[in-house]
């Protein structure tokens, strides 16, 4: 393994760079894929819960507990925190994400970007549901189906997708 004193200088100044564009994407990523998903979650929340702000609101349980999961009216202490864990969450996955993938090439077509931003996706609805404690889950699970929430995370992974190919084009202009 290689330390910071043995690795030559432009291996550290393309470490560095592989590091700032993973962060640059993955802001921008981050941001398409916490819009998409948090569309999808009004949209479904409203359908399936009688409101488009209790799935974000449930979200801020991770601070207010049960309090969240109840809590159905837009407000400042469910709905803006809901939203703001949400979209660092996002933002965690699309960093995660473009870190993994910045030494590769663009995806050359509409599937393949799809594809990976899906797997990535569904990575982190596994984390999200198997491997992070009960207090820490989204907490959208108490008000949507099992489709819904398939939806929410398809979103999710269009948006990903979408805010990486608009990171790479703008990378490359």
């Amino acid at each position: 393994m290689q330390t910071s004193e043995t690795m030559s200088p432009e291996m550290d100044a393309q470490s560095g760079s592989r590091a700032k564009s993973a962060i640059r994407t993955g802001l921008i990523a981050g941001a398409f894929a916490s819009v998409a998903s948090t569309i999808a979650l009004g949209v479904c929340g409203r359908y399936e819960a009688g409101s488009s702000t209790a799935t974000t609101n449930a979200i801020s349980h991770w601070i207010w507990d049960r309090e969240a999961l109840f809590r159905k009216s837009p407000s400042l202490r469910h709905t803006v925190l809901g939203y703001a864990i949400h979209h660092g969450s996002a933002t965690f996955w699309a960093v995660l994400y473009a870190w993994l993938h910045a030494n590769r090439r663009p995806a050359r077509s509409v599937p393949a970007a799809l594809g990976g931003a899906g797997v990535a996706a569904a990575t982190a609805c596994a984390v999200d549901y198997l491997a992070t404690p009960r207090r820490l889950t989204p907490g959208f699970e108490h008000h949507l189906s099992k489709s819904a929430m398939a939806a929410v995370y398809a979103s999710f992974a269009v948006g990903l997708a979408l805010g990486c190919a608009v990171a790479n084009r703008e990378h490359r202009q």
